[in-house]
């Protein structure tokens, strides 16, 4: 402190008997000043608790070396999964990284996107609560700050976005539980405004009607949330559906779900999977960690983060940067929660 007072640009040049310039190249060009006399400056902003104003001078150079991630849901592991990725790509680039999360809430969204604008971040990137929502649509028009989509892909070419092909996966996770002679099964998932949710729901229905199999035999179990808790509600309601005709397997739109699921058909006594089979989604690293290993449907997680961090800062500072909208393809990592069972169905 000087006089009770943040140290300021003007003490440490004062301090080092230096001008303002020399400090100033100290900080930005370093390879410009003698060895002598940066070790003067260097050391009078020790003494003196000197910590450059790193606002004022994105404001001076009208960006920043940080990107910022928007997570959905900072309670689901997948998104922290993603989030590595784009650290790790951030580093490489020799960028920090905010996170923020908006817990699914689009009010909470736009107030994390007005701050980090404000702050001139040298890109964004985003899980939406929705792609479509009218100030992402605004922040597109207006340029600025890139903004890429993780795990959504972007409408109308106006952002970079990078995904998963959900609606594939949906299909793999079916027709894993139809070869293992499943005639009936439910899909648990919700709320549908959730774009991987009804994509994911999509290939499950086309995957089953191109097996000719019975509509109705395909049994949509919707929840609020894709949480564990609502996993555990949804094996209540399947416990409820008569004998004749409950599903005798299940494909969950997230392993959130389908652990929650899980918990709940295994404290009811069933026994998984010889009663009940089970599919998950994005193979978090708590599926093959649960009492009976889940099978679930692979989603790169940090790769999909590192694709997306190396599009924004490929907008961010490429003059010559195209729009892209990459699409992951999944894999199904079978487990013991789906073995072949033994007797027909």
């Amino acid at each position: 402190m000087v006089n009770g007072r943040t140290p300021s640009v003007k003490d440490v040049a004062r301090s080092a008997g230096v001008s303002l310039g020399t400090v100033s190249n100290v900080m930005n060009r370093p390879e410009v000043v003698s060895p002598s006399t940066r070790e003067r400056v260097e050391r009078a902003m020790a003494e003196l608790g000197f910590v450059r104003n790193e606002s004022a001078r994105q404001l001076r150079a009208g960006t920043s070396r940080t990107l910022a991630y928007v997570m959905l849901d900072g309670s689901n592991p997948f998104f922290h999964d993603v989030a590595q990725g784009i650290e790790l790509a951030a580093e490489d680039a020799d960028l920090s990284l905010f996170i923020c999360n908006s817990n699914g809430r689009a009010e909470r969204e736009e107030v994390h996107l007005d701050r980090l604008m404000q702050q001139r971040v040298q890109g964004i990137l985003i899980t939406p609560v929705n792609p479509e929502a009218a100030y992402l649509t605004e922040i597109g028009r207006r340029g600025g700050v890139p903004m890429v989509f993780v795990d959504r892909v972007g409408v109308g070419g106006v952002f970079c976005s990078v995904a998963v092909d959900d609606v594939l996966g949906g299909r793999i996770a079916v027709e894993h539980l139809a070869e293992q002679g499943h005639t009936r099964v439910a899909v648990v998932g919700g709320p549908e405004s959730i774009g991987q949710v009804r994509e994911r729901l999509e290939g499950a229905r086309q995957i089953w009607a191109e097996l000719g199999l019975p509509p109705e035999d395909l049994i949509y179990l919707p929840t609020a949330a894709l949480t564990v808790a609502e996993g555990r509600s949804a094996g209540e309601r399947l416990a409820g559906i008569p004998a004749r005709r409950r599903p005798t397997a299940a494909f969950c739109a997230n392993d959130l779900l389908a652990l929650g699921l899980l918990q709940q058909s295994i404290g009811a006594g069933l026994r998984v999977p010889e009663e009940l089979a089970i599919v998950g989604f994005d193979d978090i690293e708590f599926a093959a960690a649960a009492a009976v290993p889940l099978t679930s449907v692979r989603q790169p997680r940090q790769e999909l983060g590192r694709a997306a961090a190396a599009l924004v800062i490929d907008e961010a500072t490429n003059p010559d940067h195209v729009h892209q909208q990459p699409l992951f393809v999944p894999e199904l990592v079978a487990r013991a929660s789906t073995v072949v069972r033994s007797r027909a169905y």
